[in-house]
């Protein structure tokens, strides 16, 4: 399984993804983060695609595509949107979509890591 996760600006949302990385078994973590953002630290390894937010709804979705294309093998991703705004969430989404890659919605609760759709 591998697991596609947008880190915004706010560090606050941040704990999310923290808990699904360590909690789920992924075969590969690809953080998807604006080239704004704060580093991100992680115990386990993982992947950064590192995207210009400020640009177009449509600009950032081909970048997203672009960088996110080489680095995913399956036919599916478990995507968390917990972190980012409309606009990343957006891109990203329709990034994934025109791979095409299925898409996982997933959730890290007091029950562990929980697919949502």
């Amino acid at each position: 399984m591998e697991l596609v996760a947008f880190l915004g600006n706010d560090k606050e949302t941040w704990g999310q993804i923290t808990g699904l990385i360590n909690r789920g078994d992924w075969e590969k973590i690809i953080l998807v983060k604006s080239k704004s953002s704060p580093d991100f630290s992680s115990t386990k390894k993982t992947e950064t695609i590192i995207v210009d937010t400020t640009k177009p709804l449509t600009e950032l979705k081909e970048e997203i595509l672009q960088k996110l294309k080489p680095k995913l093998s399956g036919f599916e991703a478990h995507l968390s949107i917990a972190s980012g705004n409309g606009k990343e969430h957006m891109a990203l989404i329709s990034a994934l979509l025109s791979l095409p890659v299925g898409i996982r919605l997933v959730v890290f609760t007091k029950n562990g890591v929980e697919v949502i759709n």
